[in-house]
């Protein structure tokens, strides 16, 4: 058996590298670097085209869980995050250039894996055939998939923040610190006062947007809203958002401040700084104009503006198995942010759960309790009308028999039972 995989981001990557330890032959194709999107800047695989964080990494958070669960199971993104990881307090952040190099190492020297670059157009006849084209698929080939599932695609938008030299934050106006303490100064605080802040705010909410196609801010996934959208939505919005200054204090003066903005390593050396939250889509200029009004950042020197693309994404819970197999042509598996998982760690989690099904050959029945099971649930079985991308949450997890007022220590329990369940189920099915 040989499985071809369409599209080499953390998701086919994941599921190419998975198959591959376990014997199985793949053919890796993607269209890099023959062909980019607007969204792409590096010819590596598995490109982080947004932030670089994978967001909570403790077991009270149900991403920490899902990354926990995928470490058990020998993923290869955990492998390579946790070894170009970046000082982000209770996050897993990344060096982005690191990580991309890491992946693209191991899966092109495996022996197993048959990198193809080229351009996909028209679904090939392969079987089994794994589509993880991810939101971005290209004009011809979202065509012929919709030709394939018979619907049109369901579409959301998406943003990046911009990057930024270290050198250039003048640190006069900035200190080092962690929200409550919790870190070892993993980001830099950019505080504005009352007067600042509000003419921050409204210069914001005014700015040229960049053009995008179709773009309405009611189409905008909730978990990466743009700035300015957010700015617009009312005078403290920024303020219970990304600018939010509850658990800071500035150690010189011991206060805190009226709205705070952080910076986050973007890089080992910590010379590039992601601005946290800052995701837009307003033209260039007007991102280095408005954003240099942070007093911090008034002489900042932007190495990457951020962006704003449409993701495209099938109606999954109409058209999937929980092993994410297209329920009306068996061998044909779609897996990424393609099927509406959404985030950098759930859709590597999905190209894991399709891989670890072709090799059990059979229904894969990851336990309900976990991670990995809530997230192929979800994705297979929620009947809604509106089937909208959703990142893990303990929400889609079942409850505990037992009720615990605390949260904190709700989740660290439920996340304790999952990890408990899912290593005697893998001893069960012998993987």
């Amino acid at each position: 058996m040989n499985v071809t995989i369409i599209g080499a981001g953390l998701a086919g990557c994941e599921c190419a590298y998975t198959l591959a330890k376990h014997d199985i032959p793949v053919t890796l194709i993607d269209m890099k670097p023959h062909t980019r999107t607007p969204a792409h800047h590096s010819d590596n695989l598995c490109e982080l085209v947004c932030s670089n964080s994978f967001r909570g990494d403790r077991l009270e958070n149900a991403a920490g869980l899902l990354k926990a669960e995928m470490r058990i199971l020998g993923s290869l993104i955990l492998e390579a995050a946790d070894a170009t990881k970046v000082a982000a307090g209770g996050a897993l952040a990344v060096d982005r250039q690191a990580f991309e190099r890491y992946v693209t190492e191991q899966v092109k020297t495996h022996p197993l894996i048959n990198i193809v670059s080229q351009e996909v157009t028209e679904l090939p006849e392969d079987r089994p055939l794994i589509i993880a084209t991810g939101p971005l698929t290209t004009n011809s080939l979202s065509s012929d998939i919709q030709s394939l599932i018979g619907t049109e695609f369901l579409s959301f938008y998406d943003a990046a923040a911009p990057l930024i030299s270290s050198d250039s934050v003048d640190m006069e106006f900035a200190y080092v610190g962690d929200r409550y303490g919790k870190g070892n100064g993993d980001y830099i605080n950019c505080p504005m006062d009352k007067e600042q802040y509000l003419a921050f705010r409204e210069e914001l909410a005014n700015a040229k947007q960049a053009p995008v196609h179709g773009f309405e801010d009611t189409k905008v996934f909730e978990g990466c809203m743009p700035v300015e959208v957010l700015a617009r939505r009312g005078k403290d919005t920024l303020r219970y958002g990304p600018l939010k200054p509850i658990g800071l204090r500035d150690p010189r003066t011991d206060k805190g401040s009226y709205a705070v903005v952080q910076l986050r390593r973007d890089n080992t050396e910590g010379t590039i700084l992601n601005i946290v939250g800052f995701q837009n889509h307003l033209t260039f200029g007007e991102q280095k104009r408005v954003f240099s009004m942070i007093p911090a950042l008034h002489s900042a020197e932007f190495l990457r503006f951020g962006v704003m693309h449409r993701n495209t994404f099938i109606n999954s819970p109409k058209l999937l198995t929980p092993e994410y197999m297209l329920k009306s042509q068996p061998g044909i598996y779609f897996t990424g942010q393609i099927t509406g998982v959404e985030g950098y760690i759930e859709s590597a989690a999905s190209g894991l759960t399709v891989a670890l099904a072709i090799i059990k050959n059979e229904e894969l029945k990851l336990p309900n309790e976990t991670a990995l099971g809530a997230l192929s649930r979800h994705i297979s079985g929620l009947d809604a009308k509106e089937f909208q991308p959703m990142n893990i949450n303990f929400g889609i997890i079942p409850k505990l028999d037992i009720e615990i007022k605390d949260k904190t220590e709700r989740y660290r329990q439920t996340s304790e039972r999952a990890i408990k369940i899912l290593t005697n189920w893998k001893e069960e099915i012998k993987l």
